[in-house]
């Protein structure tokens, strides 16, 4: 499992440092348009937790759409989902599925060779596949909030298309547990960005 995610951190290091070679090479005048809507197809990893101290990956993916409502401020709408099939050796898995919306401000430099966004983003999360203690015993699934706080780097490849370079934050769950009910996970990204 360690060498998979591993593997999967390499490769999306490996498109990154591709992105930016691409990037550096690419002709100074294009400057590609400032679209209102975009969406995002993105492979995410997350840090996550059961309980404080005991850590462990999950793997998954996103799709975000974006609508810019006025200068850099835009309405973010993301389903993303995670898994884990084995947590930490135990035997048991964890599926989360987050279904999240909220503000975004994007910030383009007068090249617009690159945008900055950081967003903050709040809805549900529903977790499955696992074991979830409850006051009678366990069940194999449960509901929570989910808040999102983070932000990222798109650059542009063409007029309808951006490579998303980076895109990280923290993702907080709240789905029940032995010790807080609360869960707090370092989530990354890559992927590629539609414009329209």
């Amino acid at each position: 499992m360690r060498s998979s995610i591993c593997k999967s951190v390499l490769l999306v290091g490996a498109c990154i440092m591709t992105t930016f070679g691409a990037w550096g090479q690419a002709p100074r005048a294009a400057k590609p348009a400032l679209s209102s809507l975009d969406v995002a197809l993105t492979y995410d990893a997350a840090h996550a937790n059961i309980v404080p101290g005991n850590n462990f990956w999950l793997q998954g993916g996103s799709l975000q759409a974006h609508y810019r409502l006025w200068h850099g401020l835009g309405a973010v709408a993301e389903i993303a989902g995670l898994h884990n099939a084995n947590m930490n050796g135990s035997g048991v898995g964890l599926d989360i599925v987050t279904t999240t919306f909220g503000p975004r401000y994007t910030w383009s430099p007068a090249h617009r060779r690159y945008a900055l966004f950081g967003q903050f983003l709040i809805g549900t999360t529903n977790g499955m596949n696992s074991v979830f203690p409850t006051a009678t015993g366990t069940e194999s699934s449960s509901n929570g909030l989910a808040l999102q706080l983070g932000g990222g780097v798109n650059i542009p490849i063409a007029r309808h298309f951006d490579v998303r370079a980076l895109e990280a934050g923290w993702l907080h769950t709240q789905l029940p547990n032995t010790s807080t009910d609360e869960q707090n996970n370092l989530r990354i990204g890559a992927g590629m960005v539609f414009k329209f």
